[in-house]
């Protein structure tokens, strides 16, 4: 009996002992290193198991019900977005990406039609007349079950340096896509949004108090996030996105800097954004070299940019010694022509090549990666240079003080690649940030006009401008990690005839991989230089900004009765006023570089 009693102690024992230890086990479910304590781990999976739980509860329940539901799961998606959208970007972009096809894999020839997800999939559905049951059900279950796919991978690894470009990526995120509406089209929950997510950066901030060397820098953070805090309680199409950044993100992004000495933070890279950025709108914010694997050769580089310039503005590129890339880029016009087309050969209007640097794409349907490929598709182009790269070359070396400023300046001998990094290092200083706009917003002169910051308000809320044409650089590379240049479909008409309009013929980006879903797809400009642009659209039809406003008015080519599958505007039309119409014109005339 007592060795029946003994075995089953032991019997007792090693059960406790392996409930233990399956215990500890699920304690150490979720990784906590250096960086964030283990409460604010426990916090961000809190965030991650109450969004995934409300949706799932959606299933089944009444209308009104499932939009309680859906506001509380998009609240703490919200929450925990900044660290999500750090440390697991791709799950961050398809878990908020918007309610429209998706394209991947073009440029490797495994091209993939994705059918988005994610909380403005379910918004947009929720919210419409007439529900498709379905297509919501199908957006509940997969967002769901990818935010528990991440709860079930939570890592976090943070060291210092993270933890600085996650809360400088948030603060920029919020300035460009935050209170601009990009992520609410239907509610319009934008401010009260970001708001939400400022509190996680204040946990983080407080998460981390030992490592400051005086509470007051951590001290002065935490009160300018609670007065961002409390200008962000405000109605959405009269906020002042305009002063909210020029008083609040300006004074936190230099709050950051000096919160990064005060660790003594030492940073291994660059990332998109400057280590030291402190200001949005300036010529430093954004690194340079983030766009292209050609900026390592930075030696003699001041010459490099000399000579290119050189190049640029000489017709001995071209076949017939007739045609130079100043011919089309011509400098007092931003870098553009005035026409519609260069010339009768032409089918596209020549866009302006300042700021051209910050992109992932080049020509109108992206089919170049580099400033450097470009140069190679306007040498290659029968209507343009109509040369090849080793005639460029030779007529190049014909020249002694090219030859010789080749040979001095380049260790390399791609005589090639040479001087189209030459010519693509002097379009690479043609970005400003001197405008109008620029200065005031960086408090260096007060001379915006109460019609221009209307327009600057209007730009970046209630006319959804900022959705596609995001800041800083207003083009279509998607902030704060500048990975991405977004092709849009707007539905650009053949002439300015509003009552029988026709689509533009141009397939745009569908004429390089013929995918179907890609016809009249084309990349989203700059408006920076604006004024001095025109025509504008691809194909140069519009030759005023007030008919520009119109088209977008009515709802792009949808609203002019062109049908289309896969528009892309996030709107059916704007209801702007003519007084609205024409703030937003002001607006855009403030982005002339002082220069021109």
């Amino acid at each position: 009996m007592k060795d029946i009693l003994s075995r089953a102690k032991a019997y007792l024992c090693v059960c406790l002992l392996l409930l233990t230890i399956a215990c500890k086990k699920e304690q150490k479910e979720y990784k906590v290193v250096e960086g964030l304590s283990a409460d604010l781990t426990t916090l961000y999976v809190d965030h991650l198991t109450k969004s995934f739980e409300s949706l799932d509860q959606m299933k089944g329940k009444s209308l009104p019900e499932q939009k309680e539901l859906y506001a509380v799961a998009r609240k703490y998606f919200k929450l925990l977005e900044p660290v999500l959208a750090y440390t697991d970007r791709n799950n961050y972009k398809s878990l908020n990406a918007p309610n429209i096809i998706q394209v991947k894999g073009e440029e490797s020839k495994d091209t993939k039609i994705m059918t988005p997800i994610g909380f403005q999939v379910i918004e947009e559905n929720l919210y419409e007349d007439e529900i498709d049951a379905e297509t919501l059900n199908r957006a509940i279950n997969v967002t769901s079950a990818r935010l528990k796919l991440v709860k079930g991978n939570v890592a976090l690894n943070l060291k210092d340096y993270h933890i600085i470009w996650l809360i400088r990526d948030q603060i920029t995120r919020i300035a460009t896509t935050g209170i601009t509406g990009f992520d609410s089209p239907v509610l319009n929950e934008s401010l009260n949004e970001s708001a939400l997510t400022y509190k996680t950066i204040a946990d983080i901030i407080k998460a981390n108090a030992p490592k400051f060397s005086t509470p007051e820098k951590m001290n002065a953070f935490i009160k300018s996030i609670e007065a961002a805090q409390q200008d962000l309680k405000h109605d959405y199409e009269t906020f002042d996105r305009f002063s909210f950044i020029k008083n609040h993100i300006n004074k936190q992004l230099k709050l950051l800097v000096e919160i990064q000495k005060d660790w003594k933070v030492k940073f291994p890279f660059e990332m998109a954004l400057s280590n030291d950025m402190t200001y949005l709108f300036s010529d430093d914010a954004i690194n340079m070299d983030y766009f292209s694997d050609h900026l390592s050769d930075t030696t003699k580089i001041d010459q490099k940019i000399a000579f290119g310039k050189e190049l640029f503005n000489d017709t001995s590129l071209s076949k017939d010694y007739n045609m130079a890339c100043a011919t089309c880029h011509i400098k007092d016009l931003a870098f553009t022509d005035g026409r519609k087309t260069f010339d009768e050969n032409q089918t596209r209007n020549t866009p302006t090549v300042a700021y051209a640097a910050y992109q992932r794409g080049f020509f109108m349907d992206s089919r170049a990666g580099s400033l450097e490929g470009q140069v190679v598709g306007v040498v290659k182009n029968h209507n343009e240079f109509n040369m090849t790269m080793d005639s460029v070359v030779s007529r190049v070396l014909k020249n002694d003080l090219y030859k010789q400023k080749v040979q001095d300046l380049y260790a390399s001998k791609r005589l090639d690649f040479n001087i189209r990094h030459a010519i693509a290092s002097y379009i690479r200083t043609l970005n400003k940030f001197n405008s109008k706009f620029d200065r005031n917003i960086r408090g260096e002169e007060n001379t915006f006009t109460e019609e221009e910051k209307l327009g600057f308000n209007l730009f970046t809320g209630k006319a959804l401008c900022a959705t596609c044409h995001f800041a800083p650089v207003f083009n279509g590379t998607v902030p704060p990690n500048y990975k991405d240049t977004e092709l849009e479909f707007i539905g650009v008409p053949q002439t300015t005839d509003t009552i029988n309009a026709k689509l533009s013929e141009d397939l745009g980006r569908y004429n390089i991989f013929k995918t179907e879903e890609r016809k009249h797809f084309f990349k989203t400009p700059t408006v920076r230089n604006i004024a001095k642009t025109a025509p504008y659209m691809h194909n140069g039809v519009y030759t005023t900004l007030e008919e520009v406003m119109d088209f977008y008015n009515r709802g792009g080519g949808a609203g002019l009765g062109i049908a289309n599958d896969y528009q892309t505007l996030p709107f059916d039309n704007l209801k702007l006023s003519k007084q609205e119409i024409n703030a937003v014109i002001a607006f855009m005339k403030t982005l002339t570089d002082e220069e021109y």
